[in-house]
């Protein structure tokens, strides 16, 4: 096989699993109905063509920094900021799918800690935060 022909396959290969991802994103959105409810929560319906924008920004952008791995040469301490964003994206569709799922509740009625709600959900937030910030600490560099 030709150079040519094998990077036609390989962008090919490279587009149909991109768009298979895409789909499987959107598919998740979209059944689970979390921008609807991300908006529900956060009390903000006259912003939701804003969520959407955000969300179709945010996987185009991440798209192209993975494809062209651009060098930004800038200090270490510029990375709190797209680690921030990131965590923010990450954490609020988290929150909505819990939420959609009721996953919190029913977690905290079977082990029988209802009472103790704030301080479960406290709790996992914290060990969110812990886990990431020794992600982003010592294993990105």
């Amino acid at each position: 096989m030709s150079a040519a022909a094998s990077s036609v396959l390989l962008a090919l290969i490279g587009l149909s699993g991109g768009l298979i991802v895409g789909s499987g994103f959107v598919a998740f959105l979209t059944v689970l109905s979390l921008i609807p409810r991300l908006v529900q929560i956060t009390k903000c319906a006259s912003h939701l063509i804003y969520f959407q924008w955000a969300v179709v920004f945010g996987a185009l952008g991440s798209t192209l920094f993975t494809l062209f791995c651009p060098l930004l040469h800038l200090a270490s301490a510029w990375l709190i900021v797209p680690g921030l964003f990131m965590g923010i994206f990450v954490g609020l569709l988290a929150a909505a799918l819990t939420e959609v799922l009721n996953v919190i509740p029913i977690l905290a009625k079977r082990m029988y800690v209802y009472e103790y709600l704030a301080l479960f959900i406290l709790a996992l937030a914290l060990g969110k935060v812990t886990g990431s910030l020794f992600y982003w600490i010592y294993f990105v560099k």
